[in-house]
């Protein structure tokens, strides 16, 4: 049996178990599991992998798209480049390590991106807004950083006012405020500044209308949530896993 999985903390919500099951289920994949690894700590990887030996490879979530990094033996330039990985093939014992959010987050940009919003604001500093930042920097589309903590070049949320919002007219969440359990919590923007000429991205899917979807499309902007990037991003990973 083919075995392959998803490693992060917490696993309570996986959308990758449930695709793979149904994927392998539909296309009559009879030899093929999906399981969910929820570890503590990223320490507990290479136990994992040595009580697993029929795993082939791993999917990479929240918080471990950059802690896995040391445990590699070989990566794409790709995740070199952005040092955040989230896909990983298992050959004989050795890591390989990918990126496929690139991938996943540049079909969902394309969906609705107009001329126009040729300057983001990227909310959030993990690994996935890593790949945001090469999708980004690949079209040519300047951005700006938006987290809680002040460093050099970015900006912290309070700082954000109408005038910012009206020169970024878009704006991408990759931070995990709103995710489920908490659908109450929503970025501190000024969303009163929001128009129709705004394009909003959540790459969070569960709830598929996040508070920060809900409250950029009240105001007429277009929104876009992380559903499609995940469906993209896991074929991916799959054409990896099988080349």
């Amino acid at each position: 049996m083919r075995q392959f999985g998803l490693i992060g903390f917490p696993l309570s919500h996986s959308f990758s178990k449930q695709y793979f099951s149904d994927k392998f289920l539909s296309e009559g994949i009879k030899d093929c599991q999906y399981d969910i690894f929820p570890i503590e700590d990223i320490s507990q990887l290479s136990g994992l992998i040595a009580a697993q030996p029929s795993l082939e490879g791993l999917n990479v979530t929240i918080p471990y798209k950059e802690k896995v990094l040391p445990f590699l033996d070989d990566c794409t330039e790709v995740v070199k480049d952005i040092n955040a990985c989230n896909c990983i093939v298992i050959r004989q014992g050795k890591l390989f390590g990918h990126n496929t959010d690139v991938t996943g987050f540049e079909h969902t940009l394309n969906q609705q991106l107009q001329p126009h919003q040729n300057k983001a604001l990227v909310l959030g500093t993990g690994g996935a807004a890593k790949a945001v930042h090469f999708v980004l920097k690949k079209n040519s589309i300047s951005f700006k950083i938006v987290s809680r903590t002040k460093t050099d070049g970015n900006l912290v949320y309070k700082e954000l006012t109408g005038d910012i919002l009206d020169e970024y007219k878009l704006v991408i969440n990759t931070s995990p405020v709103g995710m489920y359990p908490h659908v109450h919590q929503a970025p501190d923007l000024p969303y009163q500044s929001v128009t129709t000429d705004h394009l909003f991205i959540d790459l969070i899917y569960n709830p598929a209308k996040t508070l920060f979807l809900q409250k950029a499309e009240k105001m007429g902007a277009k929104i876009q949530n992380g559903g499609d990037m995940l469906v993209v991003q896991a074929e991916e990973s799959w054409r990896i896993w099988n080349q």
